[in-house]
This record gives structure tokens, sequence and C-alpha cells, in this order.
């Protein structure tokens, strides 16, 4: 293939995460015939300058209703101007404290509605004031949350991988109480609440333990800022007797 044909060729995402190609078009069909490229392949295209399924294609749609296939649900990827996807196996989220206790089967099905967000070191990934409409997932790099007072910069945490921040968005639409900055780069997966309600309608079932488990987590939370604030208290009354 001539490097001119690059723009119009087709890259295929393999299971041994290896990237084969480009190919042509001609190929490329046969390759599903043979079924070495399957409904859910990920394949990328050089005229789209865009990574898809490939039962998504147009050109290769018809070969996948002929054989009735529509694509198996496949985890999220990461694939911008024709760069190699980050594939998201479900195994990552038990990373993901509030998923620890799910199997694969559940975490497949889960990461339907979820996105990769990937933010370089240094990059805003949450400013304070703006509206909030979705929580993030760490699942690799460091994010630090921060609140900025009179120009000067206050941390207040510092999250890393299994962590998350951003779930109160998920029930109240709120502005923003604080920023979150990458401290390096990072690998984020984000559940935005119209994807929730999607999951509510949708499978119940995930919903459930999902929002349980960080109900849990912002309890836990609750809990120790009241006992931080708790000792705060004794501590200045303390220094008032003196």
């Amino acid at each position: 293939m001539e490097p001119d044909d690059l723009t119009t060729g087709y890259q295929i995402w393999a299971t041994d995460n290896v990237i084969y190609g480009p190919v042509e078009l001609p190929t490329l069909v046969n390759w599903v015939q043979e079924e070495r490229v399957l409904a859910g392949t990920w394949v990328y295209s050089g005229s789209r300058d865009a990574w898809q399924r490939a039962a998504e294609l147009e050109e290769l749609d018809f070969l996948f209703r002929q054989k009735g296939q529509t694509g198996p649900p496949t985890a999220p990827v990461l694939a911008s101007r024709g760069e190699a996807p980050v594939w998201i196996k479900p195994a990552m989220l038990r990373r993901i404290k509030v998923f620890a206790n799910m199997n694969d089967a559940q975490l497949e099905r889960l990461l339907q509605f979820m996105e990769v967000a990937p933010a370089r070191q240094w990059a805003l990934v949450v400013k304070q004031g703006d509206p909030g409409d979705a929580m993030f997932l760490v699942l690799d790099g460091e994010v630090r949350v921060r609140l900025l007072i009179a120009g000067k910069e206050t941390t207040l945490t510092t999250l890393g991988p299994g962590e998350f921040f951003g779930e109160f968005a998920l029930f109240d639409h709120g502005p923003r109480s604080a920023d979150v900055v990458a401290n390096k780069d990072a690998l984020l997966l984000k559940v935005s609440a119209a994807a929730v309600q999607k999951l509510a309608n949708a499978a119940p079932d995930l919903a459930a333990p999902f929002l349980l488990s960080i109900c849990r987590t912002l309890t836990a939370r609750i809990r120790a800022d009241n006992k931080r604030f708790q000792d705060s208290v004794r501590v200045a009354r303390a220094a008032e007797e003196l």
C-alpha cells in the first residue's frame, strides 16, 4: 500500500492487542468472512480518522447483517487521531473500591455506561463553580482536589488509582465545589448523570449495588469529616482554657 493510501486504509485492533494493517477494503471484507474480524472488533478508518466497531462501519454492515450479528458489548477504548486504543478490561475496574465485589460479566456490562477520559499532567479536570453532570473514577495516575482562595491554592486531598470524585453530581447536578487537577498523566473513567439514569432503566441489577457502594463511601467520608471537626473543636476549646 502506498503512503497516500494510509488516509483511506483500515487498521485492526486484534484480540492479541496488536494493530494489523493498514489494509484495503477487499482485504478487510475477506477477514470478516473468515471471521478474523468480528462484529465487536475495533477498526480504524483512515478516511474517517476514527476507531469504530466493525459492525458500525457502513461498508461492513451488510456482512454482519447476513451473519445476524450486531456486535457484542465490548469495553470502551480511548482512540483519537489514529493512536492505538487503550482497552479497558473489566478486571481494571476492580481497582475501584465500589466495584471490588462485582464479577467480570457485571463489570463488562457496566463499562458500556462509561466514557474513557484521559487527563494530561496539570490539566484541569473539574473546575470549581461549573455545573456538575458526572463523576470520575481514577484508573491510573493521580489528581488533586484544590480550592483557590485569594489567589492561593489549598489542596484538600490527593486521589490515586481506586478512588473517585464528583459523585455528588449524580444526585444534585449542583456546581462543582472545588477544582480537580491532574498531578500526573491520569486515566479516568467518566460516569455521567444521564448514563446512570440509563443504567437504572436498562440494568437496575447493576445500578443498585453501584449506587449503594457510592452511598456507603459518602457515609464513611461524612463520618470522617465529622470526627475531624469534633477533634478541631476540642483542640480549640482546650486552647481557650489555657
